[in-house]
């Protein structure tokens, strides 16, 4: 079994739903943008489109490095939206979420870099002359 390619299908799901998950439910990520960037419904759209693009990108040859980096990108770019959240114990509406869990998931966000790279971004580029 080739288990990169059934963890590239695992990743591109995870976001493509997530970044789905930013327009159905905006309100839970508009929470977490600090307050200093402005335009944070924008802000979340971005990122939705982003990582949709990118859970798409890692399925396609071609585009799969690319895609990796730019989910890369994305995760290192989040990162501070993710820590002002755990810093500031905020919650988005309607959820009360515990402070452990807030500060639990700063680490994920580097297993998601982890994951990402193995998948995608760390891939060696296609040849064309093979």
């Amino acid at each position: 079994m080739d288990w990169r390619a059934l963890s590239r299908w695992v990743l591109a799901a995870f976001f493509v739903a997530a970044g789905a998950n930013h327009f159905r439910a905006p309100d839970f990520y508009v929470v977490m943008i600090p307050a200093w960037l402005a335009h944070p419904a924008g802000l979340v759209a971005c990122s939705g489109v982003a990582e949709i693009a990118g859970g798409i990108g890692v399925l396609v040859p071609s585009l799969r490095r690319a895609a990796g980096w730019g989910l890369v990108a994305l995760l290192v770019a989040v990162f501070p939206a993710n820590v002002h959240m755990a810093l500031a114990h905020l919650s988005p509406p309607g959820l009360a979420i515990p402070s452990w869990v807030l500060w639990a998931r700063l680490p994920f966000q580097a297993a998601l870099v982890g994951w990402v790279w193995w998948t995608a971004a760390g891939e060696p580029p296609e040849n064309p002359l093979e």
